[in-house]
């Protein structure tokens, strides 16, 4: 990946609605050089798919929760559950497996209280050990834009 590689995520990251040919102005390049360089990032899969970021908030979902999950069931039968009971849940935006105190840790968004409880009456639906939930009172810093 050289500079110019660089310089088209960049822009692709911070606006992903950019056309062949804004993007090919931006860095100085051909149409077809430029578009020739696009598809060569994703076939790579350095480019894994473009998206539109929307805001929970104004669509009425305005309380983010990290909630932590300990299992006592290490085996690949309730893994493979506990993913398909997560996949399933509106609102649960990220699944992490960790290392450390906690197993399992989950990103969703819910529109209050009575949200979280009906999104935590799904999750235990895979057998947990032991859940935690941590509500965000005030965002710091939020991106999806990875240092290229």
């Amino acid at each position: 990946m050289n500079n110019t590689d660089r310089a088209l995520l960049r822009h692709m990251q911070r606006d992903a609605s950019l056309s062949i040919a804004e993007l090919a102005e931006l860095t100085a390049m051909s149409k077809s050089a430029c578009w020739r360089r696009v598809q060569k990032l994703e076939e790579q899969g350095v480019i894994r798919q473009r998206v539109t970021l929307l805001d929970a908030s104004a669509l009425g979902l305005p309380l983010t929760v990290f909630i932590a999950v300990k299992t006592n069931a290490h085996n690949q039968a309730w893994a493979t559950r506990f993913k398909a009971v997560t996949e399933n849940i509106a609102g649960v935006l990220e699944v992490y497996r960790m290392g450390g105190d906690v197993d399992y840790l989950i990103k969703a968004v819910v529109a209050d209280m009575a949200g979280y409880d009906a999104l935590y009456q799904e999750l235990i639906q895979a057998d947990l050990f032991d859940v935690s939930a941590s509500f965000v009172m005030e965002e710091l810093k939020q991106t999806t834009e990875l240092p290229v």
